[in-house]
Formats: C-alpha cells, sequence, structure tokens
C-alpha cells in the first residue's frame, strides 16, 4: 500500500542533528492518521551519518536510508523525490529547522488542490526563533525581489526547506531540475509555475539554527543560478 506522506531528509555530515530530527518526526507522525514513509538520503557524508539513519531504522517505523551520489542538496532532494511513493511528497531539513508537525497546517491546501504548498518565513503570522542576524535578512531579501522580478513575483520566501509537492507535480517537476545546489529551490517553483500548479505560501515556526552549512558564498551562487533559470525559461529548455 503506497503512503500517503513521503518525507525526504537530505543529509550531509548530519551525524550529529540527524538523531534528534527522527526522534521528533517519530514522535509526531506516531499519532498521525495517515500512512508516511520517512527517506533519509546520505549525499557523500564523510561523518557517521549513513550508519546513524541506518540504526534508526529499526527504531522508527517506516524509515529507510538511501544515496545519492552527486553532490549538492538539489540533487539529493531530487533523488528523494523520485523514490518516494508518497500521495504527498514533503522535503524537510536535517536540523530539523522546521518541525513536522507545520505539516498540518498544508494538508488543507493540498486538499483544496494546490499542487505545491511551501512554508515561509516571511509571510504574515511566521515565528523566527531566534531571528536572523540584521546581514542574512537585508542579503535575503535583495535577493528575494530580484527573484520576484525574474521569476516568482508574489513569492517572499523560496529557499525555506520545508516544501510540499502533490505526487504529479514532484513526477512532473523533479526530472527536468537541472540544479543541483542551492538554486533549485528556486527552479522547482518556477518549473511549478511553468506547469500551472498551485503555489500556496503558508507560515512557518523556523528555528535559527547558527550551525548552518549555507554560507554566505549561497546567496551570490543562487542569483547567478536564477540567471540561468530565467534563460532555460526563454529558450524553452526544460
Amino acid at each position: 500500500m503506497k503512503p500517503y506522506l513521503s518525507i525526504i531528509i537530505p543529509a550531509y555530515n548530519e551525524a550529529k542533528r540527524l538523531p534528534l530530527t527522527l526522534v521528533d518526526i517519530g514522535k509526531h507522525l506516531k499519532e498521525a492518521d495517515f500512512s508516511y514513509e520517512i527517506i533519509v538520503v546520505d549525499n557523500n557524508s564523510t561523518d557517521a551519518t549513513p550508519e546513524i539513519a541506518e540504526r534508526f531504522s529499526h527504531l522508527i517505523e517506516n524509515l529507510r536510508v538511501i544515496k545519492c551520489d552527486v553532490p549538492g542538496k538539489g540533487a539529493t532532494v531530487k533523488h528523494g523525490m523520485l523514490e518516494a511513493k508518497g500521495e504527498i511528497r514533503l522535503f524537510m531539513d536535517a536540523d530539523n529547522s522546521t518541525s513536522i508537525d507545520q505539516f498540518n497546517k498544508m494538508i488543507p491546501y493540498l486538499h483544496e488542490g494546490y499542487g505545491v504548498v511551501i512554508g515561509s518565513r516571511d509571510v504574515e503570522g511566521a515565528k523566527l526563533i531566534p531571528p536572523q542576524p540584521w546581514y542574512r535578512r537585508i542579503a535575503g531579501n535583495i535577493g528575494n525581489l530580484i527573484i520576484q522580478a525574474l521569476l516568482l513575483r508574489g513569492i517572499w520566501d523560496t529557499q525555506c526547506g520545508f516544501k510540499a509537492f502533490t505526487k504529479e507535480a514532484a513526477e512532473k517537476i523533479f526530472p527536468l531540475v537541472k540544479i543541483s545546489r542551492w538554486g533549485f529551490d528556486v527552479e522547482v517553483l518556477a518549473l511549478a509555475k511553468k506547469f500551472g500548479y498551485k503555489i500556496k505560501e503558508i507560515p512557518v515556526v523556523w528555528v535559527n539554527n547558527p550551525f548552518s552549512h549555507v554560507k554566505a558564498s549561497a546567496y551570490i551562487q543562487v542569483l547567478w543560478e536564477v540567471l540561468k533559470i530565467k534563460w532555460w525559461l526563454i529558450k524553452n529548455k526544460y
């Protein structure tokens, strides 16, 4: 029987943070009234991430571990999305910045016909604990204005790592994804828009992790990849 929800967790050197995330997911989904699977996608970790995830597969129901050899979060999420079996496919961060309990807010919109529902730190009702440093906020706001101007008008947070797709949308969008790193979030949303899927942005509770793997250079990389996405759309490369 296919699960209702697939949770994809991309993981690169997450041996320290992943266990608490898996425990939190297991705790919340134990009470869920729908079927689910949890997929940890290891992306060439050099620490004990895959071994630890495998140990948890004996403790938490419906958890499996797969491997993605192509480096980058985008490639890792893509691999997990296409391996998943769920009617709804959600990817979330290994550090649990947004807990799985926020998925409950998404369900009504998915039932209303939205093909994509995304968590947001920048719409009314969102909570950041603690708030991001001012320089990250400024960089993020400038980047978002560029992304809106070029590709995704009206979407205020393209980069929050908590996004859900229907099976149909996931299987239409993810095989076409070209970007393997941070800009993939923009690419999947731009493809969703291109194919006419309704996108809903909802406020989430987001816990700021001071040990995030995201470097300042990622902002520049994303904007360069945004330009590539725009060009590919213009040239009908998808």
